[in-house]
């Protein structure tokens, strides 16, 4: 009787329990691929915001709502003050500018989720990319193009490290202006 229950186990609830774990295991893995490489990743915002209308079609520079880049590390993400230097006049009654309205008028920052955004365990700098002419485009794609940005690019290790070797594959427009970058681990991993 105890072999027959052995045999039980070996012959059938082992393999289910294994396949179980292995459907489980892939199943996670595909699931939880666009928030570990981000590709992909388009969060719900708090307000509609077309960076095709604003970036696009009205050419407004990056660095007018991401204010900094050329001098920090960071890219700023938009306050609703920045926001409203054009919307106190323009297209008011729009229901997502209603909304804006309404965070400027009650002082509470706009809870925006951020997209693009390196490792904590990596360090990256805006402003050495801006101030040597490199484009926005070249890391968060066409952003001018997107509704709803997404993030189109990889944000990993081997996505920077393949520019910082060969610059003129991503960027040809940059020959002769731009050089190989450094590749020392402590460049990123301070």
């Amino acid at each position: 009787m105890k072999k027959l229950h052995i045999d039980r186990v070996i012959k059938v609830r082992l393999p289910i329990t294994v396949a179980i774990v292995l459907f489980t295991i892939t199943a996670t893995f595909f699931a939880t691929k666009a928030e570990r490489d981000g590709i992909g990743y388009q969060p719900e915002q708090p307000i509609n915001y077309s960076h095709a209308l604003h970036a696009g079609q009205m050419e407004i520079d990056c660095q007018y709502c991401h204010t900094g880049v050329e001098k920090t590390r960071h890219a700023s993400i938009p306050s609703a003050s920045i926001c409203m230097n054009c919307h106190q006049v323009a297209r008011r009654e729009s229901p997502e500018i209603m909304k804006l309205v309404e965070y400027h008028t009650e002082g509470k920052p706009i809870p925006w989720k951020r997209i693009h955004k390196v490792p904590d365990y990596a360090f990256f700098n805006h402003s050495v990319h801006v101030n040597r002419d490199i484009n926005c485009v070249h890391c968060h794609g066409d952003i001018a193009s997107m509704t709803k940005v997404a993030q189109k690019e990889s944000f990993k290790m081997g996505a920077c490290l393949s520019c910082h070797r060969h610059p003129m594959d991503r960027m040809p427009e940059m020959a002769g202006k731009t050089n190989i970058g450094p590749e020392t681990c402590s460049t990123c991993h301070r």
